[in-house]
């Protein structure tokens, strides 16, 4: 059977055992403070945007052409014949059409490239779940048959302490504003269906806000069919951990469960204290 590989990029926020296990393959995107310049998750690290996010706003960009490139041509080198590309959602970032272009010029590899229509773990719960398909055997032909359905069956939520960070950085979209400092009001956000982000709900303080999350998740589920959950903090593992015992109360018996820390481009994007929940129903 033709070798399939799995493409992503940093936003996925797959922990390196998982990405050295499923021999998945990441572009970084990039972090720029200033006239500096890092390689998320490679020079840069989630704590050190937070730290410098204190005194200096700063941007992201694309992944470099020459990365992309450089990567198809190690998973050619490497013996795989097909691709599949999965990335972070076109609605905030340009990465999904640059990597889809760039496919369609490359020799040599059959590469198909699809919208997340999410990001962070909701990324990764496919990428995860794809890596899995894959080890059972499913044929190329099929993946690109049931990627579109986990995709779409994929959703996520992120509380956030604050829309500053947001705001300042040009990436508020269609979040609406709030004044919430003095009451302690907390956004839940979560991607709309043109992959913007978008406000679910807002919740008077953090633990109310994480219930809310809860019972989003639980309401998508109709009580018939295998399921995958993922958790997501920024520099708040153990609100973290909370969550994810919270979450297994409800929806017990994950096929999958990973946890993660966010990347350095939505760290850039929220700022510290964001945590996150995706929920994927499989569609077989």
């Amino acid at each position: 059977m033709n070798k399939i590989a799995l493409l992503t990029d940093s936003c996925a926020d797959i922990s390196p055992d998982l990405i050295e296990k499923y021999d998945i393959y990441v572009v970084p995107l990039k972090v720029r403070f200033g006239e500096e310049e890092y390689l998320d998750g490679l020079t840069i690290t989630p704590k050190e945007v937070y730290e410098r996010q204190k005194t200096e706003i700063p941007k992201t960009s694309l992944p470099d052409g020459k990365w992309i490139e450089d990567t198809f041509d190690k998973i050619k080198n490497n013996g795989y014949e097909k691709v599949i590309a999965v990335h972070l959602s076109g609605g905030i970032s340009g990465t999904f059409n640059l990597v889809r272009l760039m496919a369609a010029e490359y020799d040599g590899l059959q590469i198909t490239v699809f919208d997340s229509v999410s990001g962070s773990i909701g990324i990764g719960l496919t990428i995860l779940q794809l890596a899995k398909y894959i080890e059972k055997g499913y044929s190329y032909e099929k993946l690109l048959e049931i990627t579109p359905k986990l995709i779409e069956n994929t959703k996520v939520f992120f509380c956030i302490d604050t829309l500053e960070f947001l705001q300042k950085g040009g990436r508020i979209g269609k979040i609406s504003a709030m004044a919430g400092t003095l009451l302690q009001i907390k956004p839940i956000l979560t991607f709309a269906d043109d992959g913007q982000l978008t406000s679910a709900e807002k919740a008077r303080g953090r633990k109310l806000a994480l219930e809310k999350m809860v019972q989003k998740i639980e309401k998508l589920y109709s009580g018939n069919g295998a399921y995958n959950i993922a958790v997501a903090n920024g520099d708040c593992i153990e609100e973290m951990n909370h969550l994810k015992d919270r979450i297994l109360q409800v929806l017990p018996n994950p096929q999958l469960i990973f946890e993660s820390e966010i990347d350095c481009t939505l760290a850039s994007y929220v700022g510290p204290h964001l945590l996150g929940i995706a929920f994927q129903i499989l569609p077989e």
